[in-house]
Formats: C-alpha cells, structure tokens, sequence
C-alpha cells in the first residue's frame, strides 16, 4: 500500500481526515500492517500527519510501540 492508497483509505473508513482509525480495519495482514505502518511512521515527512493511538482493539507493534488506531492530519494531502 503506497501514501495515495493509504490516505484515499483511510479517508473512507474515518469519513474524513482527523478521526481515529483501527488499524485492522485497512484490512491488512499482521505483518503488512507492521511493515506498512512502520514504514510511514520512520519517514519524517509521512510521520508528521499521522498520529498512533492504543485503545481498546487488535494491537499492531509499530516502531517498537503498541498501536490501535490511526488518525491522519489533512495537510497529508500536500504529499500525494
């Protein structure tokens, strides 16, 4: 999954930028969601619009911390 995909995604699930996601629910498998996910949150210019959270839900090891959720900042637009 590149940025476009990942953003045009998450856009469905959340109805709009700037609400949490599960991270489960981009329906990927584990290890795709940690690589995937993980990839992001190591890149500056990626990182900076996305926010991780740890609540109630599957939990997904991303750059060594448990995470739920997932919410988008809209200036992400800027990079795609």
């Amino acid at each position: 999954m590149n940025l476009a995909e990942f953003v045009h995604r998450y856009v469905q699930l959340a109805g709009g930028f700037e609400k949490p996601v599960a991270l489960s629910a981009f329906g990927l498998t584990a290890d795709e969601t940690k690589t995937v996910f993980s990839t992001f949150d190591e890149d500056y210019h990626i990182s900076r619009f996305l926010h991780f959270s740890c609540a109630q839900g599957q939990s997904y090891t991303i750059s060594g911390e448990p995470v739920t959720h997932v919410m988008v900042d809209n200036h992400i637009e800027s990079l795609l």
